[in-house]
């Protein structure tokens, strides 16, 4: 039986549909927006994983090149490993889903979403998020939704509900928002430099305008009727409890009063060996059980310092910035560097500026796009003290570097003004609670020490909540530990006048107006805190780029040129590419740019291109090369492509019976530029160049 939901959507049609598709998987749904859309599955196992203290969940997006009706580039001819683009969209579904899953649910969960239709217009990452939902509500796996998904964008001041690809161009704001019923679950996404008081009004729009999304979901779920499967809740016994704190209360109390991180965490792992090897050494209680009676006891105590005593683990005010210390130019052969230390975080930075020839192309669903400024993190196993495998980025690091890259992007100046590729990495070198706002930090130093005209210094900061009943506590600047046993992570980042890029997880049913309010009130002043040391080690950008990076020019060629600078088969732009080794790139508007790092070979090869599209001027005397002699006078050539004819009437002020008694081939002569016909011809004249040479020197 096929059932389908509908509803209006910012003017387009949202329909949720199940019972025609991928009837197997335990959730199925087809959901479409207009013309894009995706099939979500929800598929769970039937034997628990034993021994895992972290929901078994995979969340999987993909996209299908045939949905835009497409075929993928490279030599396979087919999707291979997931984009960046799906990494992140992955994520994106992840991050909300994940903390409605009951933790004592200890099976198995694969979360498939497929765009099998994409109509260019409306982006599937919100489809497939509000799918996901859909899928899990109608299958048996026990969930806490329904939660949905919209992005909101602003243009001219007004905001616009799930903006068009065309719209996004023309808005402010991007910001893709999922909650519940009651409240806001999570935010991702980004603003050209938008106030604070903007931020949270684009926020809460969203959350109101989602919410017939929620009751098509429900009414589905209603209809379709599904038994949830049973679970063990995974209670904590409660004598065990009992004695855990009896015994080991104080010792966590001590601990939890560690500020050092690597102290904390050896005292910690002590403590678990000892609570274990006492506690489990008979039958009554097994490890798990009282490594997760630990735990518990070690997050309530945590956040009752907080509540109760408004103290943190490091001993901080609750609105307090660890110290931060800034270093640039550290590295000499880099184009920009910088080291951004702020407590037990710290990231070396590293820009690395580009020519053309170094954007990245991407072949995506929607064409092929490219990026001229890219930012990628890496996040080594020695940054917090663990032996691990090195291997390609993971979900995280692509996360945390498009989050810094979103961050930076609205200060990047455009291409016209500077025509450069960038790339900044971040290795971290240190962890211990956002390292992703340490390398917005870091990026920004790390640009201007190379020279790049950034628009406005670029700070970040994440922002943590403890939640009792009805009152809530803001944490500034939250360490790893606070994240851990904490209700909410909220990265701010932007310059002194706005918001550049946000991002909201949470561990608890939503996030209220007020408790928005108050994070992105006390991250402003954390974020205004944090620039104010930046900008005491660099306030401005490098007066120039690094004598190690290469310089660019551009110049401008009439479009009919374009063929001459070519060259048949492109022989004339190669040849200077031999003889200079400059990079050359040429666009249909007649736009040069070359590029190269030696500055004579960078003017010889504007003089080849120059001598290639320049055109003869009317009155301009040139050194002419004699070509071609003729009876009725001589050819001479301007420049390389160029001739023109001297009359034998013009070559001087007597009569002339023999060209050849004036001139003869090879020979360099002044000659100026007397007519150009409607054909191209040049009629030059060595009589008045040579008497208008006479003047000059007379006259001086």
């Amino acid at each position: 039986m096929t059932i389908k939901k509908s509803v209006q959507i910012g003017g387009r049609e949202f329909s949720i549909e199940t019972g025609k598709m991928a009837k197997q998987a335990h959730g199925s749904v087809y959901v479409s927006y207009a013309e894009t859309g995706v099939l979500t599955t929800a598929v769970a196992g039937f034997e628990p994983v034993e021994k895992q203290d972290f929901v078994p969940l995979t969340v999987e997006y993909q996209e299908r090149f045939y949905s835009a009706g497409r075929i993928p580039g490279g030599y396979f001819r087919r999707e291979g490993k997931p984009s960046e683009k799906e990494v992140l969209s992955s994520r994106l579904i992840d991050r909300p889903v994940r903390p409605l899953i009951p933790k004592g649910f200890n099976y198995e969960i694969q979360l498939i979403t497929s765009v099998i239709s994409a109509d260019q217009k409306n982006d599937p990452d919100i489809v497939a998020l509000t799918a996901t939902s859909a899928a899990l509500m109608i299958s048996d796996i026990p969930f806490g939704g329904p939660i949905a998904a919209v992005e909101v964008g602003r243009i001219n001041g007004e905001l616009i509900l799930n903006p068009t690809t065309d719209q996004l161009a023309q808005s402010d704001i991007d910001i893709i928002v999922a909650g519940s019923r009651d409240a806001v679950v999570m935010v991702e996404g980004g603003a050209k430099i938008v106030p604070e008081e903007e931020i949270q009004k684009a926020i809460f729009f969203g959350h109101k305008m989602m919410q017939p999304l929620i009751d098509i979901q429900e009414a589905l779920a209603k209809e379709m009727n599904v038994k949830k499967r049973e679970y063990n809740n995974a209670a904590v016994q409660e004598d065990l409890a009992r004695i855990i704190k009896e015994k080991y209360g104080a010792s966590l109390k001590d601990i939890l009063s560690t500020p050092v991180k690597q102290e904390r965490q050896e005292k910690t792992r002590l403590l678990f060996v000892q609570a274990v090897n006492e506690l489990s050494a008979g039958e009554t209680y097994t490890p798990e059980a009282v490594e997760t009676a630990l735990e518990k006891l070690q997050s309530a105590m945590a956040r009752s310092m907080i509540t109760d005593e408004r103290k943190r683990i490091d001993g901080r005010q609750l609105n307090e910035v660890r110290n931060i210390t800034c270093e640039v130019g550290l590295l000499p052969r880099t184009h920009g560097s910088a080291l951004f230390t702020r407590g037990e975080t710290q990231a070396l930075v590293v820009t690395t500026v580009g020519t053309f020839d170094d954007v990245q192309f991407i072949d995506e669903i929607i064409g092929e796009n490219k990026k001229r400024f890219m930012l990628h993190y890496n996040f080594p196993p020695f940054s917090v003290g663990e032996v691990k495998m090195l291997r390609g980025p993971g979900r995280r690091e692509i996360g945390h570097g498009a989050l810094a890259e979103r961050a930076i992007l609205p200060v990047i100046p455009p291409e016209d003004d500077f025509p450069y590729t960038l790339r900044v990495v971040s290795d971290i070198l240190e962890s211990n609670g956002s390292s992703s706002m340490a390398t917005v930090c870091g990026s920004t130093l790390s640009l201007m020490d190379a020279g790049v005209p950034i628009k406005a210094p670029v700070a970040g900061v994440a922002m943590g909540l403890i939640k009792n009943n009805d009152a809530f506590f803001i944490l500034t600047d939250i360490l790893g530990d606070e994240d851990h046993l904490g209700d909410m992570d909220f990265k701010v980042a932007g310059t002194k006048d706005g918001v550049t890029s946000i991002q909201m997880d949470i561990k608890i049913a939503g996030v209220t107006e007020d408790i928005m309010q108050d994070a992105l009130k006390q991250a402003r002043i954390a974020r205004l805190h944090i620039l104010d040391i930046m900008l005491k080690t660099i306030d401005l950008p490098r007066a120039d780029i690094s004598e190690y990076a290469p310089r660019i020019v551009n110049m401008n060629i009439k479009t009919n040129k374009i063929k001459d600078l070519i060259g048949p088969g492109g022989k004339n732009i190669k040849n200077i590419v031999e003889k200079t080794g400059v990079k050359i790139d040429v666009d249909d508007s007649g736009k040069v740019r070359i590029a190269s790092s030696d500055t004579e070979l960078m003017t010889k090869a504007l003089q080849m291109v120059k001598n290639l599209t320049q055109e003869a001027e009317i009155g301009k005397i040139y050194r002419g090369k004699v070509k071609k002699i003729m009876d009725f006078g001589a050819f001479v050539e301007l420049f390389p492509g160029t001739e023109g004819l001297v009359h034998i009437s013009q070559l001087a002020e007597h009569r002339v019976k023999k060209v050849e008694d004036v001139v003869r081939e090879g020979d360099e002569i002044p000659v100026k530029v007397l007519d150009i016909d409607r054909e191209g011809k040049i009629r030059l004249s060595l009589r008045e160049a040579v008497r208008e040479n006479e003047q000059k020197g007379e006259n001086s």
